[in-house]
């Protein structure tokens, strides 16, 4: 039986925009005079990015986290060039959800700080027109993916029982949160892949 799907919930990184974290962390060593390694240690090895992510710290106080753990006052504007750098948009995926959304109502669901949130336009300037302002950080729900309780606040800001949304992302780990949730799910390798997807769930896009 074909589930009546009325939402796609995407990630955002390395399913919508490809990420190179290596690109990020370089543009921040290029700024800063510090070592690309000695600052990726210093912020993903620490556990900064879940505390920012989980919405343990807020959006001003993650940014100062940041700094500090480099050893240099990161600005808001430097913040958000590095972040922008580290992107690109994926074009055959945005056209899929450019005519997905013809028919089914989208948003995103991205583990990150409300920082990206409230800076989306200039991160990722190609998602205002296709998703409105249906893009949610974890942060705003004080909790992360793969925790069920972050699936189960963002549906209920969004209006919607699990059981009538296909989740979207590249972590098995996260896929298998969703679906402990109460969601539908689908494991993001290739665009190609997810499409077939589609098309077995019935939803055109």
């Amino acid at each position: 039986m074909v589930a009546d799907i009325e939402l796609v919930l995407f990630d955002l990184d390395n399913v919508l925009y490809h990420y190179d974290r290596r690109r990020r962390v370089e543009h921040l060593s290029e700024i800063t005079g510090i070592p690309a390694d000695d600052i990726d240690a210093a912020i993903w090895d620490s556990g900064l990015e879940f505390q920012g992510d989980s919405g343990a710290l807020a959006p001003q106080a993650y940014l100062q986290a940041f700094g500090d753990r480099i050893g240099y006052p990161v600005s808001l504007t430097e913040w958000l060039e590095a972040r922008r750098a580290s992107v690109a948009p994926n074009d055959q995926m945005l056209a899929l959800v450019e005519r997905l959304r013809a028919s089914t109502e989208v948003a995103i669901l991205t583990n990150n700080s409300e920082l990206l949130t409230r800076h989306i336009d200039v991160i990722c300037p190609e998602l205002r027109p296709l998703f409105g302002d249906r893009i949610y950080a974890s942060a705003a729900f004080r909790s992360a993916k793969p925790e069920i309780a972050c699936f189960q606040r963002c549906l209920a800001g969004l209006g919607v029982g699990p059981s009538s949304v296909l989740f979207v992302d590249d972590l098995p780990e996260n896929v298998a949160g969703a679906r402990a949730a109460g969601l539908h799910a689908h494991h993001f390798t290739s665009v190609d892949a997810f499409r077939r997807d589609l098309a077995a769930r019935g939803v055109d896009g």
